[in-house]
C-alpha cells in the first residue's frame, strides 16, 4: 500500500486525475470504476478540466459503479446512476453505452447481482477502482464485518450510514435502507485501487484502514491485502497516523515517472 499526503482535496483530485488520465491515454478503452458521495468530486472536476481542454479523448473510456440503492428509479435525482451521469458521464462525455451498474430496481435482486458481476468480467475487469471510506471504514456499501471475500450483493445500511447520507435527501426517512454494491472481494479485483480521503472526519478511519491490522470491522483495511493500492489523504485525515513522516519521505523520493 502507497500513502500520499497532499496539501487538500484539490491536490488530491488533481493527482487521481493525472493517474486516470494516463491510464486513458494508454488504454482507451480501459474500464474506470467510480465511486460518488462529496469526495471523489475534486478527481471528476480535474478530468472534466482536461476533456474540456482537448488533453483527453474518453469517447472509449468505459465506466463503472460501485454501488447502487434498491428501490430508488433510475430518474431519480439520488439515485447512483442519474448522480453519475451528471458528475461523470457528462463532463467526461463518456457515452451513456459505455456505463455498466447493477439493477437496483430488478424484480429479482440477486440474479441483478450475479448480473452486474458477469458484465464486469466480460468488460475485461477494472483498471482503476476509485474509492472512499465511510466514517466507520466501510468501503462502496460494504459495512462493518463484511466479508472480505464478499462479492456484489445487497446490504442493510446502517443508521450511521443512512445519517451520513441523509443530506442528499430530504430528510433521514427518504434515504432507502438497501443497497446493491460491490463486494469486497470484487473491489480487490481490480488492477489498481485507488482511495481517496480528506477531513478530519475521516481521520480514525483512515489510520485503522492504513496501520491497523485487517479486519471485517474496518472493511477498508482489506486494502493492504491489494498488490497495488494507492490511499490518498489531506493533511486533516492524516492527523492520526503514527508513520505520516515516513509516508511523507518515501513519496518525496519516488521518481516522478512511476506516478502513483
Amino acid at each position: 500500500m502507497e500513502v500520499v499526503i497532499v496539501a487538500d482535496a484539490a491536490a488530491g483530485g488533481q493527482l487521481i486525475a493525472d493517474a486516470v488520465a494516463e491510464l486513458i491515454t494508454r488504454k482507451p478503452d480501459a474500464l474506470f470504476g467510480v465511486a460518488t458521495g462529496s469526495t471523489p468530486l475534486p478527481v471528476y472536476e480535474a478530468l472534466a478540466a482536461k476533456v474540456a481542454a482537448g488533453e483527453l479523448d474518453t469517447s472509449h473510456l468505459k465506466v463503472c459503479q460501485l454501488d447502487e440503492y434498491v428501490g430508488l428509479p433510475a430518474d431519480h435525482p439520488e439515485s447512483y446512476h442519474a448522480v453519475l451521469k451528471r458528475e461523470v458521464l457528462e463532463p467526461l462525455r463518456v457515452p451513456d453505452t459505455n456505463f455498466l451498474g447493477p439493477d437496483g430496481n430488478a424484480e429479482d435482486l440477486p440474479a441483478a447481482c450475479a448480473a452486474y458481476e458477469q458484465q464486469l468480467t466480460a468488460a475485461g475487469g477494472v483498471d482503476l477502482q476509485l474509492l472512499g471510506i465511510g466514517t466507520d471504514g466501510h468501503i462502496g456499501f460494504n459495512e462493518p464485518i463484511s466479508s472480505l471475500a464478499s462479492r456484489t450483493r445487497i446490504k442493510t445500511l446502517t443508521e450511521r450510514t443512512r445519517i451520513d447520507n441523509a443530506r442528499f435527501f430530504n430528510g433521514l426517512p427518504e434515504v432507502p435502507h438497501h443497497v446493491i454494491t460491490q463486494g469486497i472481494g470484487t473491489i480487490l479485483q481490480a488492477r489498481h485501487l485507488v482511495l481517496l480521503a480528506t477531513g478530519h472526519a475521516k481521520a480514525e478511519a483512515v489510520a485503522a484502514t492504513i496501520e491497523g491490522p485487517v479486519s471485517s470491522l474496518i472493511p477498508a483495511s482489506a486494502l493492504q491485502l491489494h498488490p497495488h493500492a494507492t490511499v490518498v489523504i489531506d493533511e486533516p485525515a492524516a492527523q492520526q497516523l503514527k508513520l505520516a513522516d515516513y509516508y511523507r519521505a518515501t513519496y518525496a523520493s519516488k521518481p516522478t515517472w512511476q506516478g502513483i
